[in-house]
């Protein structure tokens, strides 16, 4: 019996062949990023850059809507004020890139060679941001004196350095860009109420512009960030069943008030600490993006964020008229051009290089833009234009009128956001389980059978939601048999949380919280 012939596809390995590797040939394949020569760190290509400033833009008006305003604080930390939160420092202490010295010297290396050796012993050693909670709370402590000082609202852009041993593009390097927002409030109760503010808005902007549905709720204990009282996060599915963290908002009490020194005079004249809060998110949300829409073909982009809407490759095979068609796509791409589409411009690629059309159509199919348009000399007699979209099937094409197009491109797009959206929301659902004993819960974990030599790893797991009591020593050795953790305990209104009481089923202990569990990027 023959064997069905194999589907050929742009990207090899496939996601159900080698999933890590897969994803890392859709991020050259769409010209995102690449390795440095520096360990760990990445090159962010112009089409990926371009994708990251789209994210930026979108969510800095989201910031400034919500009372925000941009700071920047320098990128070394003295190693004395990353020591003043105990928590906070044990939890960063392995991952932190330390300057000691301030100058390069000629000099004997350590295998004998002359070059640069490092001089100038500084008096005491800088931390190169692993995040910004002591330095910014340094500069708070000078600027607020007064209630009438609060609330503080502040975010930066930035980069961090965390040293990371394993690391992968956008998902885990050891150099990552990111925002991370600071605030300083008069009461408990207004941190907590900007902690869940700034929450809503990153699943807002995953679900409605990212088209990447997210639960969100609180951390456990041991999830939690250094130094936090509460930590919540928005939690991503992605295609090969596991969680990503995308988004985190941290109630931080008055841990680090008091570790800087953050003091106001309320309207009593009394002396108070300030509540704090911390949130941010970071290039990491690219990676989450590729691994909830990209295909075995390459990246598939939501238009909202899309670094170009549309991509016109004109068909130039015949010289005499190649000049014509040329000035037609010009007068389309000024045209398209012209349109408002979620606060930007509609963005269009001309693409004229003196390539092979087959090969232009797959790149541009790879780099993930949302539609594209093949107009030859047949097409402008007709006054159309031949549209794909990247939502469908790479041979599935539709003549459709200029006109017509020019006036429905918005809402177009538009459904294609939602499509990617619906299919991203039913293979989460597909894949959730509700499960009330732990044989079940180890089953649901755990393959079928070995995976042979040669033989694609067999994809099991999902979001698994299961009571549990809330013991880290439980949760611990969940993590260390199983590879899974509690990625949230939901908030009310968060993938359809069912509040009620429910025994543990690891212990049968009553009022026991349904959480959701899953294996972790």
């Amino acid at each position: 019996m023959s064997q069905p012939q194999k589907v050929q596809t742009a990207i090899t390995p496939t996601r159900a062949e080698n999933y890590a590797e897969w994803y890392q040939q859709v991020v050259r394949a769409a010209e995102l990023a690449e390795a440095s020569d520096v360990r760990g760190c990445m090159v962010i290509k112009p089409w990926g850059y371009a994708l990251w400033e789209n994210m930026q833009r979108s969510l800095d008006r989201m910031f400034k809507d919500t009372g925000h305003r941009n700071a920047y604080f320098p990128l070394f930390i003295p190693l004395s004020y990353l020591e003043k939160e105990a928590e906070h420092v044990e939890g960063f202490a392995k991952e932190c890139a330390v300057v000691t010295h301030h100058r390069l010297e000629p000099g004997k290396k350590a295998d004998g060679r002359i070059g640069l050796v490092p001089a100038g012993e500084l008096q005491e050693p800088l931390i190169v941001r692993p995040t910004s909670e002591t330095i910014i709370g340094a500069s708070f402590a000078k600027w607020v004196q007064s209630y009438r000082d609060l609330p503080l609202l502040i975010n930066q852009w930035a980069n961090v350095v965390r040293w990371e041993m394993r690391t992968r593009l956008f998902l885990r390097t050891a150099e990552f860009l990111w925002q991370e927002g600071h605030t300083a409030h008069a009461t408990q109760a207004e941190a907590e109420e900007e902690t869940a503010k700034m929450l809503a808005v990153y699943a807002d902007f995953a679900e409605n512009w990212m088209a990447m549905p997210v639960a969100f709720g609180s951390k456990t204990a041991a999830e939690r960030f250094p130094g936090a009282v509460e930590t919540f996060c928005i939690e991503a599915f992605m295609q090969d069943r596991k969680s990503l963290q995308a988004g985190t908002s941290h109630f931080l009490g008055q841990n680090f008030a008091k570790a800087s020194d953050i003091k106001f005079l309320d309207q009593n004249s009394t002396l108070q600490h300030a509540w704090t809060t911390s949130w941010g998110v970071s290039t990491r949300l690219i990676g989450g993006m590729i691994m909830t829409h990209a295909d075995d073909d390459g990246m598939v982009l939501p238009p909202r964020l899309a670094p170009a809407h549309i991509v016109i490759l004109p068909v130039l095979r015949d010289p005499e008229k190649a000049p014509m068609v040329l000035e037609w796509c010009r007068k389309l791409q000024k045209e398209l051009g012209q349109i408002d589409y979620y606060g930007r411009k509609i963005e269009v690629e001309l693409d004229a290089r003196d390539l092979g059309g087959g090969d232009k159509v797959w790149q541009w199919i790879k780099k993930g833009v949302p539609i594209r348009l093949e107009i030859g000399p047949r097409d402008i007699e007709k006054d159309s234009v031949f549209m794909a979209r990247r939502d469908k099937g790479p041979k599935e094409k539709l003549g459709v009128a200029r006109s017509e197009f020019i006036a429905t491109v918005g809402a177009i797009l538009d459904e294609m956001q939602k499509a990617m959206y619906d299919k991203a929301h039913a293979h989460r659902a597909a894949h959730t389980k509700s499960i009330t004993t732990e044989a079940d819960f180890r089953a649901f974990f755990t393959p079928s059978r070995p995976v042979q030599e040669n033989e694609a790893a067999e994809i099991h797991g999902g979001f698994a939601i299961a009571a549990y009591n809330g013991d880290a020593a439980l949760e611990a050795r969940i993590k260390d048999e199983l590879g899974v953790t509690v990625r949230c305990i939901p908030n009310e209104g968060s993938f359809g949380y069912d509040a009620s009481p429910a025994n543990c089923i690891f212990t049968g202990a009553p009022n026991a919280r349904r959480v959701i569990w899953a294996k972790s990027y």
